[in-house]
């Protein structure tokens, strides 16, 4: 499974044997739970294990909720309010499912972001990042797909606002919107249509977090310093390296069961606080809310989609050059999706010879600063679309592009990085200190 030099699943009864001949299932399990993983990894590796659990705790509410549900706008929000009401323990079924959403994106930024310090996106782990970004993008839209199935206010009318982007697409954008939507406008065919593409997205979520592991497995986790595995001789990786089991397997456990405390806490004394009230009324054609916002998790990028009106001059620029065809609607979208295009494209983006943002002094400033830009961004995204917000958004739009088009490259060349630590055994002794191996008298 691994290129690192280690001890593979040798089958030993008769039974393992024959077993081991026809589905290797328990070499496969043996050679996972035994992988040689750096032994420098630090409590910012905690979040994959978080990051399954979600999946699980998702597909399995899921289910459960779908036995109840009724996909008809006129049945639609009553299913739902028959769940809560009615099922037996319906209440705390869908605020786990609906929690675990806030809690499965939470989880999945701080892995993104921790990527992004440590440079785990580096070669050779480029097709391991874009994996992940495709994993990233299917769940952006079964969240939003799942997020229109309640057919509250906010439900409807976000639904009609997303979807209105594709409209925006020059030649085949309307034909683009018509086939979303199943129809003219927002109905019954856009809620069936999103009720069946919410429950199959995530069985497809799985398959690609099997390829991401497979991945990271064929290449070695990335840790702290940056250094790879040495896999000379068993011995040497031995120097480097534990095993998965039982060591990081019980780091990760006691991580998510105090992240699972949190989580509980919430889904039990403010499952709504993340919510939006509008939400509880239901869906109306006819009525408009006085501000439509989206999920918390979508604010970023929906702060980057309304930065760029018709009076930003990149925008106009745009739009002379193409003789109109790129107008501020569309433009607002290409960047919007562009916001995370540009995140996809880091391994070849960073030109620095060192992988860890540990080593890096002018990489970390600015880096500091993009976190800082995707929590202003978040915030401005729930504001309204007016002045001063607007500036700031498209102030905080601009970091994030030059960030990733213009600061990552320019680093590579100008800045002088620390020397990283020649193995990971040096650095493990010198955050821990050097194990004793005197032999006893």
């Amino acid at each position: 499974m691994s290129g690192i030099p280690h001890d593979h699943y040798e089958p030993k009864t008769g039974f393992e044997k024959w077993l081991h001949s026809r589905l290797p299932v328990a070499s496969l399990l043996y050679d996972t739970l035994t992988i040689p993983t750096p032994k420098n990894l630090n409590w910012w590796w905690i979040w994959g294990i978080v990051l399954a659990f979600c999946l699980a705790l998702q597909i399995i509410t899921g289910i459960v909720l779908v036995m109840h549900y009724t996909p008809h706008v006129d049945m639609a929000f009553a299913s739902v309010e028959h769940i809560m009401r009615n099922v037996n323990g319906g209440h705390m079924i869908r605020y786990l499912h609906m929690n675990g959403a806030s809690l499965f994106f939470v989880a999945v930024y701080v892995h993104m972001f921790r990527s992004l310090f440590y440079g785990s996106y580096k070669a050779p782990r480029e097709i391991t990042w874009i994996v992940g970004m495709l994993i990233y993008l299917m769940m952006m839209g079964t969240a939003f797909m799942g997020y229109v199935l309640p057919w509250g206010q906010m439900s409807f009318w976000g639904a009609t606002v997303i979807t209105g982007l594709f409209g925006a697409i020059p030649f085949v954008g309307e034909a683009i919107q018509t086939w979303l939507l199943g129809g003219p406008a927002v109905d019954n065919a856009t809620l069936n249509r999103f009720f069946s593409l919410h429950y199959l997205l995530p069985f497809i979520i799985a398959a690609l977090v099997i390829v991401h592991i497979w991945a990271f497995h064929t290449t070695g986790n990335n840790n702290p310093t940056g250094v790879e595995v040495r896999r000379s001789s068993k011995a040497e990786a031995e120097k480097d390296t534990l095993p998965f089991w039982p060591y990081f397997v019980i780091k990760d456990l006691f991580a998510l069961a105090v992240v699972l405390l949190v989580f509980f806490a919430i889904v039990g004394f403010m499952p709504n606080y993340l919510g939006h009230p509008d939400n509880y009324i239901e869906a109306n054609p006819l009525a408009t809310p006085a501000h439509i916002v989206p999920e918390w998790y979508f604010l970023p990028f929906y702060a980057i989609l309304r930065a760029f009106t018709a009076d930003v001059w990149v925008v106009q620029l745009a739009s002379f050059v193409t003789g109109g065809i790129i107008d501020a609607k569309f433009f607002g979208v290409l960047a919007m999706f562009g916001a995370i295009a540009v995140m996809a494209l880091a391994p070849w983006l960073d030109t620095s010879s060192v992988r860890s943002g540990r080593y890096r002094p002018m990489f970390k400033w600015w880096y500091r600063l993009l976190i800082i830009d995707f929590i202003a961004l978040m915030w401005l995204g729930a504001q309204e679309a007016k002045y001063p917000y607007d500036m700031f958004s498209l102030i905080a739009s601009a970091y994030w592009f030059a960030y990733f088009l213009v600061i990552l490259p320019l680093l590579g060349v100008i800045e002088k990085p620390e020397t990283p630590a020649e193995t990971i055994e040096e650095d493990f002794n010198a955050h821990y200190g050097k194990p004793d191996v005197t032999p006893a008298e």
